[in-house]
């Protein structure tokens, strides 16, 4: 494996350490990301980068007891293992990534030849308002710090400014999604969720992460 390294280039060697942190990082690389600029789907470097060196990557995080996976369908790389998902979620963050899920799976259910689903804010809390499980319209500060962090883990893509958020701000849900929830957990977690069985941790959802299929 160091051999394969020292093989590398100079530039190689620099842009595998920063794909490993990055992994680390953010757990998911899409091969296709947003880029509001471009106003469509762009092809990201370093999903190619990590596709091309794949076989030295899976052994690497191997060794630290981490699975590397690469799902072509989806155009998803990503990394697995029980703490990965490093920060505390919030109420809100729990219930976005379980709506997220029945979104994502419903559209691609009725549609899609894409691999990825445009939804908007209201769609999102409206679903959850179906569910019974937002006691109320969370502010607007709440909502920008969620999407924020489900931005980070590149579970979705806000497609309009932050700072003017709205029940029309549009949001593209990523295929890894999938990696976090399958579909019959979601639809029971959200049975069961209610005010007084949240405890305000993450157990519930990060112990239903599910391996997607090859």
């Amino acid at each position: 494996m160091i051999e394969y390294y020292d093989l590398l280039n100079e530039e190689e060697q620099d842009d595998m350490r920063d794909l490993i942190q990055l992994l680390l990082r953010q757990t998911f690389l899409l091969e296709r990301k947003y880029d509001r600029r471009a106003g469509r789907m762009v092809p990201v470097r370093e999903y190619r980068f990590a596709d091309r060196h794949l076989d030295f990557l899976k052994e690497y995080f191997r060794i630290a007891g981490i699975t590397l996976r690469q799902n072509v369908h989806m155009g998803l790389i990503y990394i697995q293992e029980e703490a990965l998902w490093g920060e505390k979620l919030s109420r809100l963050a729990t219930i976005y990534i379980l709506i997220l899920k029945i979104l994502y799976d419903e559209q691609m259910a009725s549609v899609s030849s894409s691999n990825h689903v445009v939804v908007t804010l209201g769609m999102i809390n409206g679903k959850a308002g179906d569910f019974h499980i937002l006691t109320g319209m969370p502010s607007p500060t709440e909502m920008r710090k969620t999407i924020a962090l489900l931005k980070k883990y590149q579970i979705l893509e806000p497609l309009d400014v932050m700072e003017e958020l709205d029940e029309n701000s549009r949001m593209v849900i990523y295929p890894c999604i999938n990696t976090v929830l399958v579909g019959d957990d979601v639809r029971e977690l959200l049975g069961t969720f209610s005010e007084e069985e949240y405890s305000g941790d993450e157990t519930a959802v990060q112990g239903t992460i599910e391996d997607m299929p090859e």
